[in-house]
């Protein structure tokens, strides 16, 4: 049986661009639908399940990195920005509101869909498992391999792509350290993301972010560890 088409949602102002795109990404197999402003696009979530949201930054009134940060208290929906700006600042300042990726304008539409696929492949599967579930323990926080689910207590913790990206890589090779390269590559951040030590960064913002659902003390990390001059590593129960 074949996989229903992801459903996408583009926020961008410029009309000409909107356009494009929507017949682009249909033709390519995807359902599309298209919002002006931050405001059309809520009314839209509010409506409709998406599987990715392409989200232009420079949008009248509220702009895209603001929405994204409000987005991100109560969706998990990747988001990946448009941005005129090249700036490595403003590209980190995207990841922290809870982007899972950037692409700077202008751009060409196949790298767009190259972005695109790469962040939906990421997305945890929810099909079930005929096997017992697997857990990774985190004191009180639980982490089912199988699934790619984080819950405490009884509680599911939301992860987005890119965190859940990341604790698959990390639940892989339980405390055994991976480097901040290999991570980059494994999140495909290396393919016409800029410089590496940019990219690093990138990295180390998404580490924070995930340490925030994982950790009692994010600052005083005791499960995902950073170990020196080696990388990352996730060290369970």
């Amino acid at each position: 049986m074949m996989e229903p088409a992801a459903h996408l949602l583009i926020v961008d102002d410029d009309e000409r661009i909107r356009t494009l795109l929507q017949k682009f990404l249909i033709r390519n197999g995807f359902i599309v639908s298209a919002a002006r402003d931050a405001e059309h696009a809520r009314k839209l979530l509010a409506g409709l399940e998406f599987d990715l949201i392409v989200l232009d930054v420079m949008l009248p009134g509220e702009d895209g990195i603001s929405m994204t940060k409000s987005l991100r208290e109560d969706l998990a929906t990747p988001i990946l920005l448009l941005t005129a700006r090249g700036e490595s600042t403003d590209r980190i300042a995207g990841l922290e509101a809870g982007a899972d990726d950037y692409l700077p304008k202008p751009f060409e539409p196949k790298e767009l869909l190259l972005r695109i696929n790469a962040i939906l492949r990421r997305v945890p599967s929810v099909a079930d498992s005929q096997s017992a579930p697997k857990m990774l323990h985190l004191g009180q926080i639980r982490y089912d391999l199988e699934r790619g689910e984080l819950w405490d207590g009884q509680t599911p913790v939301r992860l987005t792509a890119t965190e859940a990206a990341l604790m698959r890589i990390f639940s892989a090779c339980p405390n055994e350290p991976v480097s901040r390269a290999q991570l980059v590559e494994d999140l495909g951040r290396d393919k016409g993301g800029g410089p590496a030590q940019s990219q690093e960064r990138a990295v180390d913002v998404q580490i924070t972010r995930l340490r925030r659902k994982l950790e009692a003390d994010p600052k005083q990390p005791r499960y995902l560890q950073t170990v020196r001059g080696a990388g990352y590593m996730l060290a369970p129960d």
